[in-house]
């Protein structure tokens, strides 16, 4: 028994090259976006790593800034978000680093 793909199939294809649309998304307006919540726990990060010198979350910090670039979708909105927590990021990093080093605490 052997199956022929020649024109014996082709004549019985019921789809019509012809009807074939080119899929477009729906428009989305920019604020009907899901929440960026890796760019979220960026700033959550980066801040907490400033404040309290956190050196773990000003590193998960930065991770996370580049992960929101990567998915980044609303360039403007998102943008700000990150430089916001790259800033921070940045500056825990600094401040842990290069800064004074903080009292240790001495038993009595």
């Amino acid at each position: 028994m052997s199956h022929s793909h020649g024109n014996v199939s082709s004549a019985n294809d019921p789809r019509q090259p012809s009807a074939a649309k080119p899929y477009t998304p729906r428009p989305i307006a920019p604020e009907d976006l899901p929440v960026d919540y890796s760019g979220f726990i960026a700033v959550i990060l980066g801040v907490s790593g400033v404040m309290f010198r956190y050196k773990i979350c000003s590193w998960l910090a930065l991770i996370f800034c580049a992960q929101s670039l990567a998915n980044m979708r609303n360039f403007e909105n998102d943008l700000k978000q990150i430089s916001m927590a790259m800033m921070f990021a940045i500056m825990g990093l600094v401040t842990n680093y290069l800064g004074p080093n903080r009292p240790a605490a001495t038993k009595k």
